[in-house]
């Protein structure tokens, strides 16, 4: 609480808030300090992945598997992804090599960090050797302002700079157009779309005007008999427009009401190959807990249990009565079995981090079938192609122990343990009974 003598225009307020001004700058400096020698860190680690690529027959090949070990190798230290590190590696080196003015600024504290970062992502639309004019005449309108404020203004400087028409230049872009998902949390995730903006506005428009006309036809749709069906409809327009979507992409048709039988819906419609666990508590309909869609985040049980009532295939799991481990399947497939079996055991790619499905990952023999490896549960694991092709073309090592543990040795020697994911369902001690199987 403040003191009546440090109130707002007071002397010992305004000395107080100096002291604040003081401290940020000091800690301003100190971060950017920091941030700068952990670019011309990471600008070194490129060049180092280069250097030892150099000379090679397969350069480009060379260079990416080193640029790979070295980031796992960095991200182990630092506690990231190795994929997030090599994002950082590849920023650091655009800062160092294309925008040296920039860095300059920054290091005399005429910019921040902010500033650099919108200085880069505008000038990605610059080739290389336009970039350094292109910051030459950032720096002072960066100076002015603070970074989003001042990135239409770079953006628009950006374009006058390229030598290429913006028309020639949407033409190529709009070959990159694409639908992506970012997963979300509390079972909700983005559909990003990336189309040409008049596509994507004339989208937008259309949604909203069908999502108008809903909104206003509640009264006469009541009037007509609907009258439960519009009491149970007080969707956002926000929510309109999205269930409109989902609507016309997975049905064909809107929906005009809130759908309660679900098998016209959009849950109904989705036809693809996803790895879902879901407890037995939450198929009974226990709603408390969320289910796993591996790979990318949770999911609440009603959608599971909306998955699972058109699913034509099951697996049940008979699990270690104490440590629930799991101990066998009922498939009876052959080559599917033991490809099952590790997909209940990893859900995911046992590098230290990665998150990617199982069901996405290539099945790695941890000591190469060809040196004598067996094709056993004790000697597989699944690995995305990103890790298992820097198992094999980089000096990061894996051995199974006991109980699906990976033991991961880096070109430094750091030895990372990899845990296998805590099962679906497990037991307590008293209760040990098995279910029939």
């Amino acid at each position: 609480m403040t003191s009546p003598a440090e109130t707002p225009g007071s002397d010992a307020f305004t000395a107080s808030l100096a002291g604040l001004a003081h401290g940020a700058e000091g800690v301003l400096a100190r971060a950017a300090e920091a941030q700068i020698a952990e670019v011309r860190l990471l600008a070194a680690a490129a060049a180092l992945a280069e250097k030892t690529a150099a000379g090679s027959p397969a350069k480009v090949r060379e260079q990416d598997m080193a640029l790979r070990s070295i980031s796992a190798e960095l991200a182990g230290i630092m506690r990231v992804a190795d994929r997030t590190m090599q994002r950082r590696i590849d920023e650091a080196r655009t800062i160092v090599e294309d925008y040296p003015t920039a860095l300059a600024a920054w290091e005399a504290g005429r910019i921040v960090r902010g500033h650099v970062l919108t200085i880069i992502a505008a000038g990605s639309v610059l080739p290389p050797e336009l970039r350094g004019q292109f910051a030459v005449a950032a720096i002072p309108k960066c100076e002015r302002d603070t970074p989003n404020r001042v990135r239409p203004a770079l953006e628009m400087l950006a374009q006058h700079l390229h030598p290429r028409s913006f028309a020639e230049r949407h033409e190529q872009a709009a070959a990159g157009r694409c639908v992506r998902i970012v997963p979300g949390s509390d079972g909700m995730s983005e559909l990003i779309a990336k189309m040409p903006t008049a596509i994507v506005e004339g989208m937008h428009d259309r949604l909203t005007r069908m999502g108008r006309a809903i909104i206003d036809t509640r009264g006469e749709r009541a009037a007509l008999g609907d009258a439960e069906i519009v009491s149970t409809d007080a969707r956002s327009m926000d929510q309109v427009r999205a269930d409109l979507l989902a609507d016309l992409v997975l049905a064909g048709t809107p929906a005009l009401d809130d759908t309660k039988d679900t098998s016209a819906g959009p849950l109904g419609k989705i036809r693809a190959r996803i790895q879902v666990v879901i407890p037995a508590h939450a198929l009974a309909g226990d709603d408390h807990d969320a289910c796993d869609l591996v790979g990318r985040s949770p999911i609440d049980a009603a959608t599971a249990r909306e998955l699972a009532a058109g699913n034509s295939q099951w697996e049940r799991l008979v699990t270690h009565p104490v440590t629930g481990a799991v101990l066998a399947v009922d498939s009876y497939r052959v080559p599917e079995k033991m490809r099952r079996y590790l997909q209940a055991r990893d859900q995911h790619c046992r590098f230290p981090g990665c998150r990617q499905a199982a069901v996405r990952c290539d099945v790695d023999h941890n000591e190469d079938h060809a040196l004598g490896g067996k094709t056993h549960v004790c000697n597989l694991c699944h690995l995305c192609q990103r890790h298992h092709s820097m198992k094999h073309f980089t000096c990061w090592r894996v051995r199974q122990l006991k109980g699906g543990v990976l033991e991961w040795t880096s070109p430094l020697g750091r030895i990372y343990r990899e845990d296998a994911p805590v099962p679906a369902v497990a037991f307590t001690p008293a209760d040990l009974a098995l279910p029939p199987f």
